[in-house]
């Protein structure tokens, strides 16, 4: 193409930019010069009507509110869980998203105090201590109500022990105390919802906590015993396998089997009221962020993982933002017949509403799709200049027509396929047999549902993988990692290394 010609095509593909983004109807068809056929690609799903319950007007909303904030956004939480891990990666895109360097310093693991997301998540859990404290202090609560609290507050303690290790235990109002090792924090945690458990129930009000919570908060806890017990600098293999008397591994299995043994809980056999805009009470979910919004706000995957032309595919009511993708080894983890991976993930040529291609008006001359946005799995570098359309998009809590930058969606803590793969997991590691037949069991319990045969034999490293797929955008990979102690190890874009003192965030 000459200069002239590649002139005349860059204006038209503005002049097409300008129309679209000045539409009021957003409805309106993308008139565009390009003939081919494009098939939407997760269109968005479920209605467009905002749909959810009211929670309980029990005196306990201040302590639970403080969820919505870093469990499903960035700069938080979510951020440092989950850009740490193989699984997803924020690319500079040129002048976009290098914000100082902090996200490719976190997927590179050079972790750094400056980093908002450490702040936030260090602020955010303990703003929930805080307010758990007061109410715990009003004196005003019932014995189930206390339970719920203390619970709710070994959660918190239960995220700050796993990211920061040491850290301060303070139980009242005002109090301030020196940080702790973190085998002081584990032993806490462990106090804590065993002393509530007596006094939760098996059901609960909307988005609160039952004695399942407790149960299954309690086998994550007690799984990961190991690292958690281990003294400074955390090197794997030097913590305690014990407790009371009981393996770690023992103690996962009997929580687990108070989870499954109730009768409350089953598989959803379909992903989109597990993880959609309407998955109100899934019978898979034990403890949910109630996002709502209007009323819950804070859970914005849309905004972070999209293009800002996708905003046509949904109807958004904002642009979104261009962040987020899935590492393209973490997205070939799934066979192609696996029905998480159409479920989980937004990839290939994307559409507006009326199935018209979608356009990158400044798209990188070397991208050899041009101007439509087609997510491609592969990814040409993390930095500097990342193709602005690479890698696919987090889709797992689905995206609804109409959606505003606040999602409906409810987001998992806690659910039943972690508590049947927990299991499975501790049973392999009790009986140093990977395919133990109980473990094979569970583990093809979960693959039934993603349209996929029973394996017969697993070895430590393909269950970490049967573990990676099911449980993907949960927050829960970084300290899977650690613990099977691939957290070291090489991915895209990050070199392997051995320094054990990483295994904490500062």
């Amino acid at each position: 193409m000459n200069t002239m010609k590649k002139l005349i095509t860059l204006t038209v593909f503005a002049l097409m930019a300008a129309t679209l983004y000045s539409c009021t109807d957003l409805d309106e068809s993308l008139n565009s010069g390009f003939n081919e056929n494009f098939t939407p690609s997760n269109p968005g799903f479920g209605e467009s009507v905002n749909v959810n319950l009211p929670t309980p007007n029990d005196g306990l909303s201040a302590a639970y509110s403080t969820l919505f904030n870093g469990s499903a956004n960035h700069g938080s939480y979510f951020s440092v869980s989950e850009i740490s891990t193989d699984e997803v990666v924020i690319t500079q895109k040129g002048g976009d998203w290098f914000d100082g360097g902090i996200w490719l310093n976190m997927h590179r693991h050079d972790f750094r105090s400056t980093n908002p997301g450490l702040n936030g998540s260090w602020n955010d859990n303990y703003g929930g201590i805080t307010q758990t404290n007061e109410l715990l202090a009003s004196g005003n609560l019932d014995a189930n109500q206390t339970a719920q609290l203390r619970t709710l507050r070994a959660y918190y303690y239960w995220r700050l022990m796993d990211m920061f290790g040491r850290i301060k235990i303070i139980t009242s109002p005002g109090q301030n105390s020196p940080q702790v090792d973190r085998p002081a924090v584990f032993e806490f945690v462990v106090n804590e919802l065993q002393a509530a458990l007596p006094d939760l129930n098996m059901t609960a009000g909307y988005s609160r906590i039952t004695s399942g919570v407790a149960n299954a908060l309690l086998a994550r806890v007690f799984l990961n015993g190991e690292v958690y017990t281990r003294p400074y600098p955390y090197s794997p293999g030097t913590g305690q396998t014990t407790w009371d008397g009981t393996s770690m591994w023992q103690h996962t299995i009997n929580y687990a089997d108070a989870v499954i043994n109730s009768g409350m809980y089953e598989l959803d056999p379909d992903f989109e009221s597990l993880f959609g805009p309407a998955n109100i009470q899934s019978p898979e979910h034990i403890f949910i962020v109630p996002f709502d919004e209007a009323t819950g706000p804070n859970m914005n995957f849309g905004q972070m993982t999209f293009h800002y032309p996708s905003q046509l595919t949904y109807d958004f009511a904002e642009q979104p933002w261009n962040g987020y993708s899935s590492l393209e080894a973490f997205y070939n983890l799934y066979d192609a017949n696996d029905a998480r991976k159409d479920a989980f993930f937004v990839e290939g040529p994307q559409t507006d509403l009326n199935g018209n291609p979608i356009l990158d008006v400044a798209f990188d001359e070397d991208d050899p799709d041009g101007a439509p946005i087609n997510y491609t799995p592969a990814i040409n570098e993390l930095a500097p200049n990342g193709s602005r359309q690479a890698g696919v998009r987090m889709g797992k809590f689905s995206h609804k027509v109409g959606q505003l930058s606040n999602m409906d969606n409810d987001y998992t803590l806690l659910r039943y396929a972690d508590v049947l793969l927990m299991k499975a997991e501790a049973v392999a590691r009790e009986n140093a047999n990977w395919s133990h037949p109980t473990t094979l069991m569970l583990v093809n319990m979960v693959r039934a549902r993603a349209g996929l045969g029973d394996v017969n034999q697993l070895t430590a490293s393909t269950f970490e993988d049967e573990r990676a797929k099911e449980m993907f955008q949960e927050s829960i990979r970084r300290t899977d990692q650690i613990r099977f102690n691939s957290w070291g190890e090489a991915w895209w874009e990050k070199a392997a290394h051995s320094n054990d003192y990483k295994n904490i965030m500062p």
